[in-house]
């Protein structure tokens, strides 16, 4: 059994920098996010028939680093993400994410907050509303009695906190 960690939260959160540190950190790969490369392969233009490609795509990574045997296993995003985007950009999410996120069972969710500085990158659109798309992962994740840690701080502090964090998850894990 290994425990699948999901780094969440709205965009510009560090989800990715906290990744990479964590997978250094365990001397795993991390599991990217899969719609940065959907995204410049549908040259940014995006609808809703694409939501499902996209968590498929999420999925397939996660398959392949769960195969290498990594624990933790390091999720830049997941599922959730996928539903909040749909909701949101689509109004409508189709209910194909929503078997597939109870089929996974349960992860260990870290929030990564908004406080650091939003930084634009060609994909991501939302400066502005960084407080509300931030308030739509915690309505997702509370709704569906998701537990989570809220990771805040510089990116040592977040770095520091998650494997404490992690490491308390895998030694309970291990009992």
């Amino acid at each position: 059994m290994f425990l699948r960690v999901v780094l969440s939260g709205s965009e510009c959160t560090g989800k990715s920098s906290l990744a990479a540190r964590l997978a250094e950190h365990y001397k795993v790969e991390f599991v990217p996010e899969y719609l940065r490369e959907y995204f410049e392969m549908k040259n940014g233009h995006l609808t809703v028939d694409d939501v499902i490609p996209i968590a498929r795509g999420q999925l397939r990574l996660e398959s392949g680093a769960a195969a290498k045997g990594y624990n933790p296993l390091i999720c830049d995003t997941d599922i959730i993400s996928s539903i909040v985007y749909a909701k949101h950009y689509f109004n409508e999410c189709p209910g194909w994410l929503d078997n597939k996120l109870k089929e996974l069972g349960p992860s260990f969710y870290l929030l990564c907050d908004i406080d650091i500085q939003w930084q634009a990158d060609g994909q991501r659109d939302m400066p502005q509303q960084r407080e509300y798309m931030q308030g739509l992962f915690v309505k997702e994740l509370n709704n569906r009695n998701i537990p989570y840690h809220i990771i805040n701080g510089s990116l040592p502090q977040r770095t520091v906190e998650s494997i404490r964090l992690i490491d308390e998850a895998l030694a309970a894990s291990a009992k």
